[in-house]
């Protein structure tokens, strides 16, 4: 007999079957509602959705084929020792899923994702593609005046794919309503880490997910919904450990693998899936000149990353410690996508860190279609007991 599926768990399962639809009819049915609406599809890990909405267009995150589509076209396009989500991500397009995506961004994370957009100009020449920069250079005065230039050459481009124009009140507005959705964001994320037992890690992930392929204005909804939903949430406290993970904020772990690590014993109270929606940690400016509100949260208010240059070597891995602090997990899995390079280089700094704070870690690689999740679990488990045993 089917047990009964509480108000949360019912939001979940409709956000999981947005994410696991590969044609994206949600998006599509949004575009066809009506004439003149355009679909902007992005990469991992940032983008400044706020001028994609201001634009009139949906933005549409795109993270890759997961473990629900299998490669054939794409590996013919790449080298097999890189990471796999480019692949899946030209599997998507050469077989008609993406055909109704007006135009595609590409922000910078690695050399791989830089490289597909060139690739995506040959082999679809009739969609928009732009490879977007962010700045590396964390001075307002060097970095941030790039980075403006960089939104306000993005917005021209926008404007000439919809033919309209994007005024500062239209911006000003769209940065308001994703102040909300990072408030809301930043709510579940803080419910989740006061009692777990009541928030699964598979949930909130494509909670959070699902809300990179819906108008910003539905997920608010949406997460307010949910939120409320997990006040009356019933569900047994276990004995578990309460760890962050950290590694995957580009190529995504299939849902498997979230339901594997908390089947061992683990409580996930932190994580950087899914980044886009908590990329900027405070509210942006909507007073005063927006591009420069955008370009100043991204440098003084964004999350360390390893796709983001951090100066002093010394710093790295220090906002990882924090995190852990501030949300009371116990210990840090670092799970990082196979031949990710800039996770991988990372990995050493960080979970150095980790250790020197006393902090238990563990690492272990993945791809986005791991099929085989007993290892990972009895990894996994083997570190929760070490963690209540000995620390």
């Amino acid at each position: 007999m089917d047990m009964p599926v509480s108000k949360a768990g019912a939001i979940a399962r409709r956000c999981e079957a947005i994410v696991d639809d590969l044609s994206f009819q949600a998006a599509r049915d949004w575009k066809a509602a009506e004439p003149g609406r355009k679909v902007v599809g992005f990469l991992p890990v940032y983008v400044p959705m706020e001028l994609i909405h201001a634009a009139g267009c949906l933005p549409l995150g795109l993270f890759g084929g997961g473990d629900r589509i299998e490669v054939i076209h794409g590996d013919a396009y790449y080298q097999s020792y890189i990471c796999r989500i480019p692949r899946s991500t030209i599997e998507l397009g050469v077989t008609g899923r993406l055909d109704f995506v007006d135009g595609l961004l590409f922000p910078f994370v690695c050399d791989v994702i830089r490289n597909l957009s060139g690739m995506w100009k040959v082999m679809f020449p009739d969609v928009w593609t732009k490879f977007f920069d962010t700045p590396q250079n964390f001075d307002p005065e060097i970095g941030g005046a790039y980075y403006v230039n960089e939104l306000r050459e993005l917005r021209a481009d926008l404007e000439r794919l919809t033919g309209r124009d994007i005024p500062d009140a239209a911006l000003r507005a769209s940065i308001a309503l994703y102040n909300e959705n990072r408030r809301l964001v930043r709510a579940v994320y803080d419910a989740r880490a006061a009692e777990p037992w009541k928030a699964p890690a598979a949930d909130v992930y494509v909670v959070m997910r699902a809300g990179l392929m819906m108008p910003v204005e539905e997920h608010n909804a949406l997460l307010a919904d949910y939120l409320a939903a997990l006040e009356i949430e019933d569900r047994p406290r276990k004995d578990n450990v309460r760890v962050a993970i950290f590694g995957s904020f580009c190529e995504q772990p299939p849902l498997a693998l979230l339901k594997s690590i908390e089947m061992a014993g683990c409580y996930v109270v932190e994580d950087d899936y899914a980044l886009v929606n908590r990329f900027i940690t405070e509210d942006v400016a909507t007073d005063g000149d927006p591009l420069e509100a955008l370009s100043n949260a991204y440098l003084r208010h964004s999350v360390e990353t390893s796709c983001k240059y951090v100066p002093n070597e010394a710093d790295k891995g220090r906002f990882h410690v924090e995190r852990v602090k501030e949300t009371g997990a116990e210990g840090v899995i670092y799970a990082a996508p196979s031949f990710c390079d800039p996770a991988l280089l990372d990995r050493p700094m960080i979970c150095g860190r980790l250790s020197e704070a006393g902090i238990p870690n563990m690492s272990f690689k993945y791809a986005e279609n791991s099929g085989q999740m007993q290892p990972i679990r009895e990894q996994a488990g083997a570190f929760a007991d070490s963690i209540k045993l000995w620390s």
